[in-house]
């Protein structure tokens, strides 16, 4: 099926292009979200005619678009989600997830707009492409944690790995520090109970 591109579209052409695509993907995306015109006379006549005005409008989009990927791009955000002690999540972070801790972090994001190209199902930090116009991209990273110190610790640069490892050291350490504790209160009791006989005091004359 031959459609005419009212806009630049991704991995198919720019804007005034004709272009052949499946049928499926016309109708339920171009056509649907007005990206493109079936490529019939009349609508290639109609796009002339409405040409200037659609790149006036695309460039306003874009500059729009690009204010917004200079705040945005870098910017990092908070999932917090359960998850095993070796990082695996119940679940995965979905486009929707990284929209709303932008949205409420003061960004514009809608899920449409968010492209995970691996789906998300570890802790960690994760780097995602948010398409904010068909030639504006901005990069943001997920710091997807148990806990807000978790985040912490892993924004610093630490993994769930090394912070696992720490914390076993750190109780192996503690459980080392009870048993000398405990051994050096054995000693103890054992120097107190220590009674002098005749024996022991006849050694000293």
């Amino acid at each position: 099926m031959q459609v005419i591109l009212l806009e630049r579209v991704a991995k198919l052409g720019q804007m005034g292009e004709i272009v052949d695509v499946k049928p499926g993907y016309a109708r339920n995306f171009l056509l649907l979200q007005g990206k493109a015109l079936t490529a019939s006379k009349e609508n290639i006549a109609q796009f002339e005619a409405q040409k200037a005005q659609l790149e006036a409008r695309n460039l306003e989009t874009k500059k729009e678009a690009e204010s917004l990927a200079e705040k945005l791009d870098g910017q990092q955000f908070v999932v917090i989600r359960q998850a095993s002690d070796a990082g695996a999540l119940y679940g995965s972070v979905t486009p929707r997830d990284a929209a709303d801790v932008a949205t409420a972090d003061g960004f514009s994001v809608d899920k449409k707009q968010v492209v995970i190209t691996t789906p998300i199902k570890e802790l960690g930090l994760h780097d995602v492409q948010v398409v904010l116009h068909p030639e504006v991209a901005a990069t943001i990273q997920l710091n997807v944690a148990r806990s807000e110190e978790e985040a912490e610790l892993q924004a610093s640069g630490k993994s769930i790995q090394e912070l696992a490892a720490e914390e076993e050291a750190q109780a192996e350490f503690e459980i080392q520090e009870l048993f000398d504790d405990i051994g050096a209160a054995a000693d103890d009791d054992d120097d107190a109970g220590l009674v002098e006989t005749p024996e022991n005091q006849g050694d000293d004359a």
